[in-house]
């Protein structure tokens, strides 16, 4: 299955939702744009979204004369990709780089650090992996795993050390080394719990004073958190400035508007994106195929 599958097959909850007002024959008339605008909130977009993609579709559709499916469908993905911050610099292909990865227990990050490093070392790219969750001993075993597997060499400390300094540690065997990319995990961290938080920007302040190449700080997602997850964003970027998210588990039961709604609210772009468990289900984000896959593609007339 092909990664254009595997996100249409993920997104099918959202999908199935808009092809019970995207009908064949029939009217477009005012009830089509209210059931539209709330299938658009019910999928976790936001009001605020919601609103003004439907406002701005219907003014489209009869200055353009869209009255078929296809046509409005090509067209609210089209505009539902101008949602999305862009992404002016991919932390993981622009080197040097060094990318922090934030977020609750759960979200997928220590399994996201892996699976981008095995992608840039089987690129080529010199790779290096650090290992700031000291208070898990079953983060550090499984990044371990994974940096046996890929052959990128794993970087941390006993339990309990101080994760910032374990950053610190890393950092300069980085530069030893003349790794190009450094990517180091962070413990768990609930976004309600501002002593963690503290913590957490301890570890990033001493990173972005103490690296050399460009740091940036990326927020791991959950997709199923539904709009529990755009709190999350918001108290994470406004502790920690974010740079950009990766968002997790588009392959369950997640109804993908969150991340219209948090990349749109935040102003943050989406670097990866992650639909499966496979070692390259973890994708680079592209707005308009996103967007498509949600709304559903050519289906219809």
């Amino acid at each position: 299955m092909g990664l254009k599958d595997r996100l249409k097959r993920g997104l099918s909850r959202s999908r199935e939702a808009l092809n019970e007002i995207f009908y064949m024959g029939g009217e477009v008339d005012d009830s089509f744009w209210d059931d539209l605008e709330d299938t658009l909130v019910m999928g976790d977009m936001g009001a605020e979204v919601a609103m003004s993609v439907t406002d701005d579709l219907r003014e489209q559709a009869a200055r353009e004369n869209l009255t078929r499916a296809r046509q409005l469908r090509e067209a609210l993905a089209k505009r539902l990709a101008g949602e999305f911050a862009p992404n002016e610099r991919d932390p993981f292909r622009s080197l040097p780089s060094l990318v922090l990865f934030v977020g609750i227990n759960g979200a997928g990050k220590t399994t996201t650090v892996g699976k981008i490093a095995n992608r840039a070392k089987s690129d080529g790219i010199r790779t290096l992996i650090g290992g700031a969750d000291t208070f898990r001993a079953a983060a550090i075993e499984q990044l371990d795993v994974w940096g046996q597997r890929s052959g990128v060499e794993v970087v941390t400390r006993k339990r309990g050390a101080d994760p910032a300094s374990v950053c610190y540690d890393v950092i300069e065997q980085a530069e030893r080394e003349g790794s190009e990319l450094v990517l180091i995990d962070t413990a768990g961290r609930l976004h309600t719990s501002p002593e963690l938080m503290r913590e957490l920007q301890k570890v990033v302040n001493v990173t972005r004073k103490r690296s050399q190449m460009p740091v940036s700080v990326v927020l791991v997602i959950d997709a199923t958190t539904g709009q529990n997850g755009l709190n999350q964003a918001k108290e994470f970027n406004e502790a920690l400035d974010l740079d950009g998210l990766i968002v997790t588990k588009l392959d369950g039961t997640a109804k993908g508007g969150i991340a219209v709604a948090i990349s749109h609210e935040l102003k943050l772009p989406i670097y990866r994106i992650g639909v499966g468990e496979g070692i390259d289900d973890l994708q680079p984000f592209d707005a308009l195929e996103f967007s498509r896959a949600l709304v559903g593609e050519n289906e219809g007339k």
